[in-house]
């Protein structure tokens, strides 16, 4: 229960917000919930005086319709069964003349919502704004005035309409108001009331703190039933029901549940629930609403699947999932463009990123970092399929080594004009860009979802990188004939930044590391030189007939069977490129001289057939841009010393591959 301990924590500590609505980015309201309250979307809202007289009715945008409701422990689990929230629901609970404009319902929906509004009207914590609620619906004409102002729009027979009809908005002028905002017919329809005092002074009883805590204690009053709670340690009233609708709004499934007296639940181990766990009214109302506001505030959710990362000092803190360059855009930051400068300047960055959760002054320097994942397996249950809990300060460092340990070149278009061209970044690619590059850009969310989950503690806890991901990255980024040249370029720079975090210890980096005697390492700088070499004949040669046309070289075409038998394929590749050295006359000593060194480091055993491993990718990666750049290091006038620049290739070629 160390979770729901956690999550009451964070109620405690922030409940000064709570009924506070905030704005997400999409431009929705959300807030920290109340205790014995929860959130529907309303579809109507009723004006009222405080004599409980109609004055007016309106149809709710969706972007202003989530609705803090007053609920019941019985109401927040209800399915079929009719049971009456306290003050806002559905017009078969609120209107009294429900059965004149719709289908009779099952039970006494409107008896049960007057009898328990009533009751807390003459509790000693009755609210006379919730009163005035009262005077009105016990009346029965709610639908009546609502079809009056012509928010809500009956047919023929008198009864309401469920669904909007050509003649309606001919009638009327246009599609009415509700049938925008609600899905179904209109008597599914949700109410809630405002007040109006004298004077111009208007309630919303949604937000009023006062109704708010008015139902918070006459609902405790009613609480009798008391037990050992295991969480808190104290003796409180238990909670028989837990709160649902962590995810979203229309979400069913349960944390905690314990309903199944029939079934499997506990049957076996225990002869009723409490003997197996028993959580407070109050630590779970707490725990649940915390945890919705959380998710709500700053969780990330894939289809179904909710990541959620949160501090016990500072709430917001960098997620696993998180791109490191909107880190470096929080901070305003610009990502420095890698031409010839090291990784260092890399770490350096991210380090600045991070330096202010590490440490911030105006929180205290021991805090936590709560990491969770939640799922649901089925519409009811639902499960944390991850949780850790470290010191804030231990997660900033495995964060850190992540996104320096686990990085590559990428090349991308920045704010893409004529005059700005390209440039190279390292960067460090997130969860859900190692998906798309290991299972291609059409993953089901399902496949995605299991891989972030699968990576994630491998950022948290320095796992390896499980190697059926490493494997199937390499496999797609050595097809490249299968993909558009920016999806290719993108992906094999994915594959190298894993595979770079998978042989760590080898040393390998973004540059060449010509002293690698590795068989796979050269093999893929062999590849690179006979790509780089034809390349620069069919680009003189496009140059020359004016042609736009592209085609791939026979490296790149060949790469995919190269990677199985690299022996075999390089004598095809080899035997193929004869023409263009012959064109090229003396300026092929360069190319010939280059590709001797390279397969003067293979020990003779090792120049066989046997497949390659990912390592081929990063030789041909790091020698395809030491042949490029390093002419263009030397024309700049800066060649970087700390590494042995190679000739230069007798022509500059372009080489800008944008996304």
């Amino acid at each position: 229960m160390n979770w729901l301990a956690n999550l009451s924590q964070t109620y405690d500590d922030h409940a000064h917000v709570a009924g506070q609505f905030e704005l997400k980015k999409d431009g929705r309201e959300y807030a920290l919930i109340p205790l014995s309250h929860t959130t529907q979307t309303a579809h109507i809202e009723v004006h009222l005086d405080m004599e409980g007289h109609f004055l007016s009715a309106q149809v709710v945008c969706k972007e202003e319709g989530s609705t803090i409701i007053p609920c019941t422990e019985a109401a927040a689990s209800r399915t079929s069964a009719p049971v009456p929230y306290p003050l806002f629901d559905k017009l078969m609970y609120v209107a009294g003349d429900y059965v004149r404009y719709c289908e009779a319902p099952k039970g006494t929906p409107h008896q049960d919502y007057l009898s328990q509004l009533q009751d807390w009207c003459n509790s000693p914590y009755g609210d006379r704004k919730v009163r005035s609620v009262y005077e009105y619906v016990r009346q029965g004409t709610l639908i009546e005035d609502l079809v009056r102002h012509e928010v809500l729009h009956p047919g023929a027979d008198g009864k309401l309409l469920g669904k909007c009809t050509p003649e309606l908005e001919k009638r009327i002028g246009k599609r009415p108001e509700i049938f925008n905002v609600i899905v179904g017919d209109q008597s599914g329809a949700f109410v809630r009331f405002a007040v109006h005092e004298p004077g111009q002074i208007e309630h919303r009883l949604w937000r009023d703190t006062q109704v708010q805590e008015s139902f918070t204690q006459y609902y405790a009053s009613r609480m009798e039933d008391t037990d050992l709670c295991y969480v808190s340690g104290e003796w409180l009233p238990i909670a028989e029901k837990h709160a649902s609708r962590i995810r979203h709004s229309g979400d069913k499934s349960k944390l905690i549940s314990a309903n199944d007296s029939a079934g499997f639940t506990y049957r076996g181990r225990f002869r009723t629930s409490r003997e197996a766990a028993v959580v407070s009214y109050e630590v779970s109302q707490k725990g649940h609403n915390a945890l919705k506001w959380l998710i709500e505030r700053q969780g990330t959710t894939k289809d179904g699947k909710v990541f959620l990362v949160w501090g016990s000092e500072q709430l917001k803190q960098p997620e696993p999932q998180e791109d490191i360059y909107d880190l470096f855009a929080a901070h305003e930051m610009e990502p420095e463009v890698m031409g010839d400068s090291t990784h260092k300047q890399y770490a350096l960055q991210v380090r600045d990123a991070l330096v202010g959760f590490r440490y911030d002054p105006q929180y205290a320097s021991i805090a936590d970092v709560t990491i969770m994942i939640l799922d649901a397996a089925t519409p009811g249950r639902m499960s944390i399929v991850y949780y850790r809990n470290l010191d804030q300060n231990v997660y900033i460092d495995q964060l850190e080594h992540w996104y320096i340990t686990c990085y590559w070149r990428y090349r991308y278009r920045k704010n893409q004009t004529a005059s700005t061209g390209s440039a190279t970044f390292v960067k460090t690619p997130t969860p859900k860009d190692i998906a798309f590059a290991a299972y291609g850009p059409r993953a089901s969310d399902k496949v995605v979802k299991g891989l972030m989950e699968r990576i994630l503690p491998c950022i948290v806890d320095q796992r390896q990188i499980p190697l059926d991901i490493v494997r199937s990255a390499v496999q797609r980024a050595s097809n490249p004939v299968g993909m558009e040249e920016w999806e290719w370029q993108k992906t094999l720079s994915i594959a190298c930044a894993l595979v770079n975090k998978h042989y760590a210890k080898e040393g390998y980096g973004l540059y060449l590391k010509a002293e690698s005697t590795d068989r796979s390492y050269l093999f893929g700088r062999l590849l690179a030189v006979a790509d780089v070499l034809e390349e620069r004949d069919l680009n003189r040669e496009k140059k020359r007939s004016g042609s736009s046309s592209h085609r791939a070289t026979n490296a790149v075409r060949y790469m995919n069977v190269f990677s199985h038998r690299p022996l075999r394929t390089w004598k095809i590749i080899y035997a193929q490129i004869q023409p263009y050295l012959v064109r090229m006359g003396d300026k092929s000593f360069f190319y010939n001289k280059l590709c001797q060194e390279i397969m003067g480091k293979f020990e003779l055993q090792q120049f066989n057939d046997e497949p390659l491993t990912g390592l081929f990718l990063m030789g041909y990666y790091n020698q395809r841009d030491e042949m490029y750049t390093s002419k263009q290091a030397k024309e700049a006038g800066q060649a970087n010393s700390s590494q042995e620049a190679l000739q230069d290739p007798p022509d500059k070629v372009t080489d800008d591959h944008s996304e």
